[in-house]
């Protein structure tokens, strides 16, 4: 009888380990990911992925109490340059070890960690052992777009997230798995997006493409119907992307040469809070009279360009940035189309300073318009 508890014991104690097993897989391998990082910071970009934190100790099935728990066998599957901790299986740390080629990739893994390493290709069938992949980060690397294999990352039926910043790649990957839901190829010499590149991409919510050469991106960006996130600034642009999708929040142009923005650009995109184009080469002359008058907008910033008016704003705006332009002219019809009790801006911040202004510039009836305004810069 005693022995036969015993086993019923640990047969319970097996059950509730392959219960708890996989619902605190991800918790241990992101918080051990972090803990090794110290050039690159990411927060997770969806914080209801992260399961609540809890430990817990099982000894498998079959084992009597007392005795030593062997590890389990997949465990052992490790390529020799990286680490595998055997708390967190379906991680592979192969990150900053001088590593100039990857290694064997073994099937079980799912978020594999290349960067900050001398990698110059991707060879064809790198992660053919590897399908079920969900984070892939080969950041910090060398890579050129002439040694990546073709149809690489389209094998990855699950990958969710593909860091490829700060590498040499001169083109976009193609083709990518619809899975994909964050794109990062910041910081590489990329100058030109094929019509097709973003094609089928329906789950991507971030797009991080700045600090590139990128002339022209056309309406890539059109059809990314779950797009939150485009960051496009410090490139090349001379044209607003044609045509947002409705889903979009985030937009950042900064640093580009854009001198025009269409009549109404921004209202296909209901959700849009934030937009930023300082450091451009925007003129009263290209921009249309309603071009940034969205209710949606929170935050907009055309701070650096060469306007001589202030453009006509939404009253929902909070926060305006127009400093270092060539403002010489207070309209305060640019906030409040006419002004009484119940009509007024939201503006809480306006930054007008380093242009052609002076504080008696105001009118009279601004303190009315913007009575919300905790800061107002001349």
């Amino acid at each position: 009888m005693h022995w036969a508890s015993v086993l019923i014991l640990v047969g319970v104690c097996g059950i509730s380990l392959s219960q708890y097993d996989d619902q605190y897989e991800d918790i241990f391998w992101l918080q051990q990911y972090l803990r090794s990082q110290s050039s690159y910071s990411y927060s997770p970009y969806y914080e209801d992925e992260i399961p609540p934190y809890s430990s817990y100790s099982f000894e498998p099935a079959g084992s009597y109490v007392g005795e030593p728990v062997p590890e389990p066998p997949v465990s052992r599957e490790c390529p020799q340059e990286c680490e595998c901790p055997p708390h967190f299986s379906f991680a592979l740390y192969c990150d900053t070890r001088n590593l100039k080629y990857l290694p064997f990739v073994p099937a079980r893994m799912k978020y594999a960690y290349f960067q900050n390493n001398q990698i110059v290709a991707i060879q064809d069938g790198a992660f053919d052992n590897a399908t079920n992949l969900e984070w892939l980060a080969l950041h910090g690397n060398q890579i050129t777009s002439e040694k990546v294999g073709k149809k690489i990352f389209a094998k990855l039926k699950n990958l969710e997230r593909l860091y490829l910043d700060h590498n040499n790649l001169t083109k976009m990957p193609h083709p990518l798995p619809q899975s994909l839901r964050e794109l990062h190829l910041a910081y590489n010499q990329i100058s030109k997006i094929p019509s097709n590149a973003l094609e089928g991409l329906d789950n991507l919510t971030a797009l991080y493409l700045s600090h590139n050469h990128i002339q022209e991106i056309g309406s890539n960006l059109k059809w990314l119907n779950s797009l939150i996130l485009a960051d496009l600034s410090y490139n090349q642009l001379t044209k607003v992307p044609g045509g947002l999708p409705s889903s979009l929040e985030q937009l950042y142009l900064e640093h580009n040469h854009i001198n025009t923005v269409p009549d109404d650009y921004f209202k296909v995109s209901p959700k849009l809070l934030y937009v930023r184009m300082s450091h451009n080469s925007l003129t009263n002359e290209g921009l249309s009279s309603n071009a940034f008058n969205t209710s949606s907008i929170l935050e907009l910033d055309l701070s650096y360009n060469q306007l001589q008016k202030i453009p006509r704003v939404s009253t929902s705006l909070e926060n305006f940035y127009l400093q270092g332009n060539k403002i010489n002219e207070f309209t305060i019809k640019s906030f409040c189309s006419f002004v009484d009790i119940m009509n007024f801006s939201k503006l809480q911040v306006l930054r007008l300073d380093g242009n052609e202004l002076r504080r008696n510039h105001m009118p009279p009836d601004a303190p009315l318009c913007l009575r919300w305004a905790n800061v107002i810069d001349i």
